[in-house]
C-alpha cells in the first residue's frame, strides 16, 4: 500500500508542475516549476527526483523532444542538489535569493547542452542573447518565492500530515 500511495503522490507532485508551467506560459520566464522543485526536494526528498523526472519527460512529450530537452535532464538536478546541501535554511528570503539566482542561471546552464552539441561559441552566442530572458527570470524567481513559498510550503506540510505513510 505504501509504494502505491508513493506512486500516486509522485504522479500527482509531477503532474503540478505540468499544470503549473502550462498555466503560466503566457508570462515571460515567471513559472513555479523552480519553486515547486526546492519544495519537493525539502518537504519530499525521495519523491522529489522521481517526480521531476516525470515532469522532464511528460514536459518532452507535452513539447516533442528537440534539442532544447536536453538541458532539462540536468538543470533541475542541479536545483536539487544546491537544495539538498542547502536543506538546513528555513529563511524565505534566503531561498527568494537561491531562486533568483537559479533564474539568472538558468541560460547559463542551458547553454552548456548547446556549446556540447554545437560548439562552445555557439554556447556562449546563446547565452548571451538570452540574458536578458535570464534577468526576467532570475526577477520572477525572486518574487514568485518571496510570495508564495510561505503559503505553499505550509500546504505542503499538510499533504505531508494527512499521508505521513508515503515518506
Amino acid at each position: 500500500m505504501k509504494s502505491t500511495r508513493r506512486i500516486a503522490v509522485t504522479g500527482l507532485l509531477a503532474a503540478l508542475l505540468v499544470v503549473s508551467k502550462f498555466a503560466l506560459d503566457g508570462l515571460p520566464n515567471v513559472e513555479l516549476v523552480s519553486l515547486l522543485i526546492i519544495l519537493y526536494t525539502l518537504e519530499f526528498p525521495p519523491l522529489a527526483l522521481p517526480a521531476v523526472y516525470t515532469y522532464v519527460m511528460l514536459y518532452g512529450l507535452l513539447n516533442g523532444f528537440g534539442l532544447w530537452w536536453i538541458g532539462q535532464l540536468y538543470i533541475w538536478l542541479v536545483l536539487m542538489l544546491l537544495t539538498h546541501l542547502m536543506r538546513q535554511n528555513r529563511s524565505v528570503l534566503i531561498w527568494a535569493v537561491v531562486s533568483g539566482l537559479f533564474g539568472l542561471c538558468y541560460g547559463a546552464l542551458y547553454a552548456l547542452s548547446y556549446g556540447v552539441m554545437n560548439g562552445p561559441a555557439a554556447g556562449v552566442a546563446w547565452w548571451i542573447s538570452g540574458i536578458p530572458f535570464d534577468l526576467l527570470h532570475g526577477a520572477g524567481n525572486f518574487l514568485v518565492a518571496l510570495v508564495l513559498m510561505p503559503p505553499l510550503r505550509r500546504g505542503i506540510q499538510r499533504v505531508k500530515q494527512s499521508f505521513p505513510d508515503i515518506l
